[in-house]
């Protein structure tokens, strides 16, 4: 009995991974309270997935350990301040790869990147200033939106008019939107309303700021930040009688405002096409839904390939704690990566440190999305 008992124990040690002989944390500072808290879990989720995913596969090999990883997660309520305490709270903690998911966070903390102790910084915002610091330890995940704009125009003036009205979050990253749609429209000929953006973080009631808008009569309105609030604003526009189309920033997904208010009032819009319609994602998506009880919009897509991406690096890079060797093998890594682990299609990563991945757009119309397939501008 005894024997027989030995044997299975051995044939069970064996069949198990290997355990790993280091555990590497990763740093997480985004919102996690608020009225950002669903985008802030969305991007936490996607680097929480891959996490697991490599953890269950037994972890990863570098200079001869095997590694594992832990999430360490801080809640910074969309604040770039708060942004900044979290990441010197983390790096205290000998934390060298943080990801943070705004661009007020994320420029917050550019500077620190590089400062003794410094860190990798895993930034996921479309903000285009986040690249022209030509931060040396910045890895941003998501397409620029200056790629956006022109489409973006060009689709909704054709299709409603040359008169635009304004009602974006006023994060850092929604003020620079507002600028760059604005100027776009108006180089496109168009017309811009005053701006009536109000705080997507706080904010409860967005109809004063709906009626502002709606008062100068525009054909199309600019809306966006965080999906569940951009959804009621939406709402409050055709509630209150808006026929025109929307110009819905990247931070919002369909998909997300699908939940809160009906698909008809998206008709007539233009953003980013949700993931679920690439090709090449069901296995990611029945993987994700089976552990969140939700479809992944692109921050759990583009931070569970980010996270993967930084684990090869590592691996190729032999080391776990030295930033500068992984982000100089960010692009070899990105190269190697499987197709189960990309799930959009990833041509690498630039010199500047910037995924280089396909974006498609599109608009709603009778309640389906309409693919607006764009060449990148900017990389």
């Amino acid at each position: 009995m005894k024997k027989r008992l030995l044997l299975s124990l051995a044939l069970a040690l064996s069949a198990a991974p290997a355990l790993a002989d280091k555990v590497v944390s990763i740093g997480y500072s985004g919102p996690l309270s608020g009225g950002a808290a669903f985008y802030g879990k969305d991007v936490q989720s996607g680097i929480e997935m891959a996490i697991n995913d490599l953890n269950k596969a037994g972890g990863i090999t570098v200079g001869g350990e095997k590694v594992t990883f832990r999430l360490v997660s801080l809640d910074d309520r969309y604040l770039p301040n708060e942004t900044a305490t979290n990441v010197r709270r983390l790096t205290s903690q000998g934390i060298d790869i943080i990801f943070v998911p705004h661009a007020g966070g994320i420029q917050a903390v550019q500077p620190l990147a590089v400062r003794d102790p410094n860190f990798l910084l895993v930034a996921y915002s479309s903000e285009p200033a986040i690249l022209a610091a030509k931060n040396p330890l910045t890895f941003m995940l998501p397409p620029r939106y200056d790629n956006y704009i022109q489409p973006f125009v060009q689709t909704q003036m054709k299709a409603f008019g040359k008169k635009l009205g304004l009602i974006g979050t006023t994060s850092a990253y929604g003020k620079q939107w507002t600028e760059a749609i604005s100027d776009g429209w108006k180089q496109q000929g168009g017309t811009v309303g005053a701006n009536n953006g109000v705080d997507y973080n706080t904010t409860v009631d967005y109809s004063s700021a709906v009626t502002k808008a709606l008062a100068e009569r525009p054909d199309v309105l600019f809306v966006g930040g965080p999906s569940q609030p951009t959804a009621q604003v939406i709402k409050a526009a055709r509630e209150q009688g808006f026929k025109g189309g929307f110009i819905v920033m990247d931070q919002a997904k369909f998909e997300q405002m699908d939940d809160v208010i009906p698909r008809s009032y998206l008709d007539g819009s233009v953003g980013v096409l949700p993931t679920v319609e690439y090709p090449g994602t069901q296995v990611f998506r029945t993987q994700y839904v089976r552990a969140y009880k939700k479809d992944p919009t692109s921050e759990a897509a583009l931070n569970y390939m980010g996270m993967n991406i930084i684990a090869r690096a590592m691996t190729l890079a032999g080391t776990t704690d030295n930033p500068e060797a992984i982000r100089a093998r960010l692009n070899a890594a990105a190269r190697a990566l499987p197709q189960r682990q990309t799930i959009y299609k990833l041509a690498g990563v630039t010199a500047g440190g910037h995924v280089d991945a396909e974006f498609v757009i599109a608009s709603v119309k009778g309640g389906k999305y309409n693919r607006l397939r764009v060449t990148k501008v900017y990389k």
